[in-house]
């Protein structure tokens, strides 16, 4: 499970447009961050997604994405161009296809690939589902499967929501803020929809001949969204969104790192039990929880002409560090940092991703007082990033440098997260703070699975 938001011009300090995605997936999923760089492609070239071969086009463009481990797509990115899309997973009254076609995750890199601006992207995720459909298992392990929506915004400004079911879809242009969850959040308010989205839901009695016709009501199945507290996140992410029209990087950094009303009320939360529902989300027993961990978060700061994007390449964002990347427009030919090698579903401590759940898992053993241990230098610490970022773009520093600074900022953090988990393995743990014993016990079957030294 997901959450994705955006705040354009009207809803930010800057009069940019702000976008923020947590990617929730399996606690083992480990995701990374891989750069394609921009490619031409031979006449009658063919390109393998995740389950199908398609027709490949002239000419793809560069992109970052944030990819889970096994798959052809990606869960969130940006391309050269300054367009960022991030997805979600929707349950609707109709089944997902079952044969394999494209996931959500392919059509998002497709559009990245393929497209400059949002209203490109729009253009080119329909029509390729409309050729060739979505479907197909979305997990490694199980099987997972669901219907998509897209968040997709550019440099320009320009950001709309895509929700789709099957093959028909509806698209509303964003003005202000928005985000969206694991639920359908486009009612009777759209901007356009496929051809045959409103004669389908009337075909199968979910909506009437000649009444006004809601997207939402009509197609979604509410006790899954429910269910994976699809509703409530977006509810939260649409209130915190709403309390400033000043919107900041950080404070776009803050919600993903939010675990809800209770939490935020009792200073000594924990992650455990069946039920969920924060935008930080942590994994836990029960097959509710179960695709409930965050496992990457990224924000994008976006203005006419230059692009830096704010990454952790890790999970849990209240336990990792929003890193700078200068990638896409002001920043063309700007070597990126070194992200280390690919991960797997396996621990691999050279990876950055698993070399973080070293520190993420020890901090969940007893959450409240380990998170406090470090929290508070890890914000000063991006405070201090963020000074130097916006030194670097007052004095409209060159790619080089930009280039330069991100490397030195991932390492400094890099060290700062080795202290911490020595500083967190000193900690004695409270007796009967560790979560119930269901929680616990799913976290060591976890770290068996992944091979994590005990």
């Amino acid at each position: 499970m997901c959450d994705t938001m955006v705040a354009g011009p009207k809803a930010t300090k800057s009069g940019g447009l702000l976008f923020a995605k947590n990617s929730d997936r399996g606690a083992n999923e480990a995701q990374y961050l891989d750069f394609r760089p921009r490619a031409t492609h031979a006449p009658g070239a063919t390109l393998r997604c995740t389950y199908i071969e398609i027709p490949q086009v002239a000419e793809t463009h560069a992109v970052l994405l944030s990819r889970p481990f096994w798959m052809w797509g990606a869960e969130m990115g940006a391309n050269e161009h300054g367009l960022v899309i991030g997805n979600e997973a929707v349950f609707a009254k109709i089944a997902p296809q079952k044969e394999q076609a494209l996931l959500g995750m392919d059509l998002l890199r497709l559009g990245l690939e393929r497209a400059k601006t949002a209203a490109e992207a729009l253009d080119v995720i329909t029509a390729l589902l409309g050729r060739h459909g979505q479907g197909g298992n979305c997990a490694p392990l199980g099987k997972f499967e669901y219907h998509n929506s897209f968040l997709i915004a550019d440099t320009g400004g320009a950001a709309y929501v895509l929700e789709t079911v099957g093959r028909e879809w509806a698209v509303e242009r964003v003005d202000g803020f928005r985000s969206i969850s694991n639920t359908y959040t486009i009612s009777a308010k759209f901007d356009a929809t496929s051809e045959n989205l409103i004669r389908q839901a009337i075909r199968r009695g979910f909506a009437k001949e000649g009444a006004a016709f809601d997207f939402a009501v009509a197609y979604a199945d509410r006790l899954r969204s429910t269910l994976g507290h699809g509703v409530k996140r977006w509810c939260r992410t649409t209130d915190l969104l709403g309390t400033s029209k000043g919107h900041t990087p950080q404070s776009l950094m803050a919600i993903l790192r939010d675990h809800g009303e209770e939490a935020a009320r009792n200073s000594d939360w924990r992650p455990d039990g069946i039920m969920g529902g924060g935008v930080c989300a942590h994994a836990s027993w029960g097959p509710i929880r179960q695709y409930g961990q965050t496992t990457a978060s990224w924000v994008a700061d976006l203005t006419p002409g230059r692009a830096v994007h704010w990454v952790t390449g890790t999970s849990s964002p209240d336990t990792s560090i929003f890193k700078p990347v200068f990638f896409g427009p002001g920043f063309e030919g700007a070597a990126l940092p070194d992200f280390g090698p690919a991960p797997t579903d396996r621990f691999d401590p050279a990876t950055l991703w698993w070399r973080h759940e070293r520190l993420h898992r020890a901090v969940l053993e007893d959450y409240a007082p380990r998170l406090a241990a470090f929290a508070g230098e890890r914000d000063r610490l991006e405070a201090g990033f963020f000074e130097r970022v916006d030194a670097l773009l007052a004095r409209g520093g060159r790619a080089e440098e930009a280039a330069q600074l991100s490397r030195d900022i991932w390492a400094e953090a890099a060290e700062a997260e080795e202290r911490w988990l020595a500083l967190v393995l000193a900690m004695p743990k409270r007796k009967g703070k560790g979560g119930s014993l269901l929680y616990r016990m799913h976290w060591r079957e976890l770290a068996k699975l992944a091979g994590i030294p005990g």
